[in-house]
């Protein structure tokens, strides 16, 4: 009893002087390595002044830090980029910048920049390629979020806890698709004011500690340092000690290094670049024991400049759980007919939270689409196939499962046809590589889909039995890859349904589509609401 009373004492005395260690999230069996790569790798920071200051030479000193490490560092700031998309870093931009309709634009020039647009010393070679690394920051006008410290997620974005918590949420799907980098969020600086002070410290735990945890997202490319934390106590850190990852809150949560003003003093530069380098390269050595090859190598010696196909985590299945917005979903219809495809995210309608809902009108003889593409082809080849479940309110209506391979040129398509049930219930489920064949109206008809190292994209679709139309409305939710060591797609409910499983070949709709469908395929798709 003696020893239990003075644990839960010295624990009391801890959270009084505010100095509590937390456990950042982080996916399971990972060893800390802080040594720094040993070759030579491309990072980009996109900031405005308190990363100018902190990557100068005579202020935070992080710029030469970071070359001394080999990292190649370059940088964007005010003006840069299409659209002059360098001007907004504040929270609610980084929509724009990762789950925009303008994102892979964006990213492009994001992922190939080379310059630098602050004063540090760069001394390394530029190894050719892109850059592997993007870290990206706010502001300190960005801690002053309003509401509430424990607000959960919105649904829109603004500078609060709720909408910033939407932010990220929203963002995240894009870093699934790109596991060939290395994504590093650095969080806003904090304000001298107090007004939002709580509001910044809950936010930037929960960036910290729960927002992966949350998402149930397992793969390595995403990491958050909190910038914020170290500036607000001496005895605040974020860091590498003992072969352990420290993150320590002090007993402020406002800016304990001012300057004159808000941004941050040498003094806490410094101390900011001193513990963050060390976690980089913590961050970096994880991803890089999952991570796929570089997309571009130097083609100066004559390598192959072909993006490599980009493999998802044996242990992170999820394509597509509808909670965040994932907007790269859309839909597509003929010009040829009537006909009409709309598909979004509807909240609270999924088994557990979102479903994608789709609402269909097939003319005769015509077709709609609702299509995922990525911004890089997936390497799926470890996984046996797809999982996922779906709900009707259209009884007599079937559709298909699309898997696309190859470039918009010579896109190939693969696809399965669900009859659907007469039941208005959750439907799992489960298809093998083996059942997609290839689409009738192309060459190679009914081959087998052999092509899980270069999945372009996805999507159901609506075709419809010769002259005769399909419409309805059919709600999608938790579409996963069937991995051997991931359990199946099961039903919450108590009512056991048996998977929908019909012939691999396409169905009769699929075998009048025009002709003329098969000339560039992507190009003549109909965007809904054009």
């Amino acid at each position: 009893m003696q020893k239990t009373g003075c644990a839960f004492l010295f624990i009391t005395i801890l959270l009084v002087l505010g100095v509590v260690a937390t456990a950042p999230y982080t996916p399971e069996h990972q060893a800390v390595d802080p040594s720094p790569p040993d070759h030579t790798v491309k990072l980009i920071f996109i900031h405005h002044s308190t990363g100018e200051n902190w990557l100068a030479d005579d202020y935070g000193d992080l710029g030469r830090t970071l070359n001394q490490n080999n990292y190649f560092v370059s940088d964007t700031n005010y003006g840069w980029g299409p659209d002059a998309i360098g001007d907004r870093t504040d929270i609610p931009n980084w929509t724009e910048w990762f789950a925009n309709e303008n994102t892979s634009t964006y990213m492009n020039a994001l992922f190939n920049e080379n310059e630098q647009h602050a004063n540090y010393t760069r001394t390394l070679t530029d190894p050719g390629g892109e850059n592997e690394i993007i870290m990206f920051k706010s502001c300190f006008p960005n801690s002053a979020l309003e509401g509430n410290p424990n607000d959960p997620p919105g649904t829109y974005e603004e500078l609060t806890v709720s909408g910033a918590k939407y932010v990220y949420n929203t963002i995240l799907p894009y870093f699934a698709t790109h596991p060939d980098k290395l994504f590093i969020v650095i969080t806003a600086p904090p304000l001298s004011d107090g007004t939002y002070a709580k509001n910044a410290r809950a936010f930037n735990n929960w960036l910290v500690n729960d927002w992966l945890r949350e998402n149930n997202y397992t793969l390595n490319n995403v990491a958050v340092f909190d910038f914020y934390n170290i500036l607000t106590d001496p005895n605040a850190h974020h860091r590498v000690n003992n072969g352990q990852i420290e993150h320590i809150l002090g007993s402020h949560n406002t800016l304990y290094y001012p300057s004159g003003d808000d941004h941050p003093s040498v003094e806490g530069s410094r101390k900011a670049t001193e513990e963050f380098v060390p976690m980089l390269n913590v961050f970096y050595n994880r991803w890089k024991e999952n991570s796929p090859a570089p997309s571009n190598p130097d083609s100066s010696n004559g390598a192959d400049t072909t993006p490599e196909s980009a493999p998802l985590s044996p242990t992170s299945s999820l394509i597509a759980g509808f909670e965040n917005g994932e907007p790269l979903w859309e839909a597509f219809s003929d010009e040829f007919t009537p006909s009409t495809m709309t598909c979004q995210p509807e909240a609270g309608t999924g088994r557990t939270g979102n479903s994608l809902l789709l609402n269909f009108d097939i003319a005769a003889n015509g077709w709609g689409t609702c299509a995922y593409f990525f911004d890089s082809p997936q390497n799926w080849a470890s996984s046996d196939g797809l999982s996922f479940f779906y709900r009707p309110e259209q009884m007599d209506a079937n559709f298909d499962i699309n898997l696309y391979a190859g470039t918009d040129e010579n896109r190939e398509t693969y696809l399965y046809t669900i009859e659907i049930p007469n039941t208005g219930e959750w439907i799992p489920v489960e298809l093998r590589w083996s059942d997609f064949h290839r689409a009738s109206w192309e060459e190679n008809a009914d081959a087998p889909f052999a092509k899980q190292n270069e999945v372009t994209g996805m999507a159901v679709g609506f075709t419809t039995p010769p002259d005769a139309t399909n419409a309805g409305v059919i709600r999608v939710d938790d579409i996963v890859l069937l991995n051997a060591d991931s359990e199946p797609n099961t039903l919450t409910s108590t009512q056991e349904q048996e998977p929908a499983r019909t012939s691999p070949m396409p169905c009769s709709g699929a075998l009048i589509v025009p002709l003329l469908v098969v000339l560039p395929v992507w190009k003549r798709l109909k965007k809904q609401g054009e």
